[in-house]
């Protein structure tokens, strides 16, 4: 895992807000609202809010997230710090959290952050 002080660019196709809300199907003030609860995280790349497309899939965010957010939220991660550790190999899964999450790995990915405490 990279250091917790100094996160990385992570490796995923990044969209911005405006695409986010296009591809979620609802207005930008509703993907805003989803980031300020949780439900996505995003970075800002040269002054603009940027999300993981990885976090969207049929046109809803991974609600496998949410939880795992918290939980490193809850450790003391910033968003940016989480998104590194969310696309960054965890020795103990053999892939990305992300990776692991998409697989339905949520109960182990959620095991791991958790012992991050």
């Amino acid at each position: 895992m990279a250091s917790k002080n100094s996160p990385a660019p992570i490796s995923a196709k990044l969209i911005t807000v405006p695409d986010a809300a296009e591809a979620l199907g609802i207005p930008v003030t509703r993907v805003r609202r989803l980031i300020e609860d949780r439900h996505l995280l995003g970075t800002k790349v040269d002054g603009v809010l940027r999300i993981p497309s990885d976090f969207i899939k049929d046109g809803r965010a991974l609600s496998e997230l949410h939880g795992t957010f918290v939980l490193l939220h809850d450790v003391g991660f910033s968003d940016d710090e989480i998104l590194d550790w969310m696309f960054s190999v965890e020795e103990s899964l053999g892939v990305t959290p992300m990776s692991a999450l998409q697989a339905g790995r949520k109960a182990e990915v959620r095991r791991i952050a958790q012992a991050l405490l």
